[in-house]
C-alpha cells in the first residue's frame, strides 16, 4: 500500500492523504515563494520533520525502558537559501523539564540527535539543536 496520496489544488498547493489512517493535511506555497503561506509548506513540513522525529525515537526509547520523558516541546526556525532554493538550515530551541538522571537524559540526546530524519537530510544542511534543561 503506498504511504500517502498526494493531489495538486490550484493554485499553489497540495492535499495530501495518509492513506492507512485517512488522515489529510494541505500545503501552500510561503508567500515568498509567489504563495499565501496559509499552509506549512513542503520544506516547512520537511523542518518540522526533523524535530517530530527526534522526540519520537526519544519517546520510544523512554517507553522501551520505562523512563518518564517529563515535558518537552520546541521552536523550530526553518533559514532558506536562494540559487538554488533549498533549505540552508533547521535550528531547533528545545526546552526539556525532566527528571531523569544525567546518564539518561544524555542517551536521549543522542538517539533524538541521531533520529532517522536526521540521517535522512542532505548533509549541506545545517542542523542546529539547542537543548535548554529546565
Amino acid at each position: 500500500m503506498a504511504t500517502s496520496s498526494i493531489k495538486y489544488i490550484h493554485p499553489l498547493r497540495t492535499n495530501a492523504i495518509h492513506n492507512r489512517s485517512g488522515n489529510s493535511l494541505n500545503t501552500d506555497a510561503p508567500i515568498d515563494n509567489h504563495g499565501l503561506g496559509e499552509f506549512f509548506s513542503p520544506t516547512d513540513l520537511a523542518a518540522t520533520s526533523l524535530a517530530s522525529c527526534m522526540f519520537t525515537v526519544m519517546g520510544i526509547y523512554a517507553d522501551q525502558n520505562n523512563l518518564e520523558l517529563g515535558e518537552i516541546e520546541c521552536d523550530l526556525t526553518k533559514e532558506m537559501a536562494a540559487n538554488p532554493r533549498r533549505i540552508k538550515a533547521i535550528t531547533i530551541d528545545i526546552n526539556w523539564k525532566t527528571n531523569l538522571p544525567e546518564n539518561e537524559i544524555q542517551n536521549l540526546k543522542k538517539i533524538g540527535l541521531n533520529c532517522p530524519v536526521a540521517k535522512s537530510l542532505h548533509p549541506d544542511i545545517e542542523q542546529n539543536v539547542n537543548f535548554k534543561m529546565l
